[in-house]
C-alpha cells in the first residue's frame, strides 16, 4: 500500500487544488484514492473561504483508470478489508456495492463550488468518467481521453451513461463508448467535452487563471446557485422550474450584501469584495443536486 495520502489537497487564496497523487501508477484509481477524493471534495465544500477547486493529476497522466493490481471486486471474490471499509462507508444500491467511480462523480456533481479540471496526459476509463461532472475542462495538447470500458469487457460506469450524452450528445457519446478509442485533444474540444486545448506547459496556469478569475470577480453565492441550476435543470420537466427558483433569487439576493457590492464595484471601476460565503450563506431555496444523501 502507498505510504501517505494518495490525493493531495492544498489551498492558495480562495482556490483549492485537489490532485491525484499516484504519479508512478498513472494516478490509477483504487478504493483508497476514491475515498480520499470524496474527503477532499467534502473539505473544499465545507471551507467558506474556498470559492473554486482545480482538479488535476500529478505526473504525466491525469488518471489511467482502475488500478489493475487492486483488481475488481465481485461476488465470487472474497472481500478485502479495503473493500469492506468502502462498502461500510458508502453503502450499496439495489443490493450490490456502489461503483467506486460513481461515488466520486456523484459527490463531485453535488459539490456547491465549481470544479475546473486540468486534464493532463491520459484520462482513460474511470479517469475519463471522473472529469464529466467538472464544470469547466481544459486539456493539454498531448491529452488523450478514452471511454474504454467495453475494450476491457466492462460496462460504462461512474454514471458516465448519464453525464456523457448530456455533455456531447447521444450520437457522439455512443460512438466514443462503443469504439472505446482514444480521443485526441482536438476531438475532445470539438465534441464539446472540453472548452479549450492549450500547450501542455500552460495547462495548470490556464486552469488557475480561470479559477482565479471566478474566485476574484464573481459572487460565491451567485456562482453556487448558477452552477446548481445549470446542472439540475437538465432533469426539470419544464422551464417553469427554473423560473420559479430564479425568481426567488432575483427577489431575495438584492437584499443581501453581494448584489450591492457587485453594483458598487462596477460603478466605481474596482474589483468587488463580495461578503457572502458558501456554504455559510447558501440559501435554502437553492437546489442541491444530486441529492447529497444519495451521492
Amino acid at each position: 500500500m502507498t505510504a501517505g495520502p494518495v490525493v493531495d489537497y492544498q489551498v492558495e487564496g480562495r482556490v483549492a487544488t485537489i490532485a491525484l497523487d499516484r504519479p508512478a501508477q498513472g494516478n490509477a484509481m483504487t478504493l483508497r484514492l476514491c475515498s480520499e477524493l470524496v474527503d477532499a471534495i467534502d473539505r473544499a465544500e465545507a471551507d467558506d473561504e474556498v470559492a473554486v477547486v482545480v482538479l488535476t493529476g500529478r505526473g504525466r497522466n491525469f488518471c489511467v483508470g482502475a488500478d489493475l493490481d487492486e483488481g475488481f471486486h465481485h461476488g465470487d471474490r472474497e472481500p478485502s478489508p479495503e473493500h469492506a471499509t468502502f462498502v461500510e462507508r458508502f453503502g450499496d444500491v439495489d443490493g450490490v456495492p456502489r461503483d467506486a467511480g460513481g461515488v466520486v462523480t456523484l459527490r463531485m456533481a453535488a459539490m456547491l463550488k465549481p470544479v475546473v479540471a486540468a486534464v493532463n496526459g491520459a484520462a482513460v476509463g474511470g479517469g475519463a468518467s471522473m472529469i464529466l461532472p467538472a464544470d469547466i475542462r481544459v486539456v493539454g495538447e498531448s491529452t488523450r481521453v478514452g471511454f474504454v470500458y467495453t475494450r476491457r469487457g466492462m460496462i460504462v460506469e461512474s454514471a458516465a451513461s448519464w453525464f456523457l450524452p448530456r455533455l456531447v450528445g447521444t450520437a457522439r457519446a455512443t460512438e466514443w463508448v462503443l469504439t472505446g478509442r482514444l480521443l485526441p485533444a482536438g476531438e475532445v474540444v470539438a465534441g464539446g467535452l472540453a472548452g479549450r486545448v492549450v500547450p501542455d506547459s500552460d495547462l495548470l496556469d490556464t486552469a488557475y487563471a480561470i479559477a482565479t478569475e471566478i474566485a476574484e470577480r464573481a459572487s460565491t453565492v451567485g456562482i453556487s446557485l448558477s452552477k446548481q441550476l445549470l446542472w439540475s435543470m437538465w432533469a426539470a420537466p419544464s422551464p417553469w422550474e427554473a423560473h420559479r427558483i430564479e425568481s426567488r433569487g432575483v427577489y431575495e439576493l438584492p437584499g443581501l450584501g453581494d448584489v450591492g457590492e457587485g453594483v458598487a464595484a462596477f460603478l466605481e471601476k474596482r474589483d468587488p469584495a463580495f461578503p457572502l460565503r458558501v456554504p455559510r450563506d447558501y440559501p435554502a431555496y437553492g437546489p442541491r443536486w444530486p441529492d447529497p444523501a444519495e451521492s
